[in-house]
């Protein structure tokens, strides 16, 4: 049960979403609670509480914090992580979004391919440096590790 089973994401102090990034994020958490891979190693030689977890990511003072409870609301874990290391590849998500979803409304299938392309590598990158990031505090596959780093996306927006 090494799973997120709930997910609350504290954007209460951003502006409201466009529709394509609401969009966006109810496609994330969809997907990351229908399949997703979350496992707590254990640290200090302390016993981790087993999943299955519910998360809390939110933004506190330019850091991102993951809040992680077990099913029963108990303590699990939580982490901070700087968000230096994703501020480069998550303004060149935006900027790539932005002409994908320029292009779906006018762009010939062809170009409207190409962008997304690149969509998809500047999204892998992002949840490669997720990946990195959480190396020691939590253990993810790689398509949760995708679909976190939309969430973290959807954070920053507007922030």
């Amino acid at each position: 049960m090494a799973k997120i089973i709930h997910i609350d994401l504290d954007d209460s102090a951003l502006p409201p979403p466009t529709p394509e990034i609401e969009q966006e994020r109810k496609v994330a958490m969809f997907d990351l609670l229908e399949d997703n891979s979350f496992v707590l190693p254990e640290r200090d030689s302390k016993e981790v509480p087993i999943g299955p977890y519910r998360l809390g990511l939110s933004i506190r003072q330019k850091r991102l914090v993951f809040e992680i409870n077990t099913e029963n609301g108990e303590a699990a874990g939580e982490f901070h992580l700087s968000l230096g290391p994703f501020r480069q590849v998550v303004k060149d998500y935006f900027l790539i979004c932005e002409s994908y979803f320029d292009a779906v409304k006018t762009a010939a299938p062809n170009q409207i391919e190409t962008i997304d392309m690149a969509r998809r590598g500047i999204h892998d990158e992002g949840a490669r440096i997720l990946q990195e990031r959480l190396e020691g505090k939590a253990e993810v596959d790689y398509d949760t590790s995708r679909r976190l780093f939309t969430l973290i996306c959807v954070l920053h927006f507007g922030g």
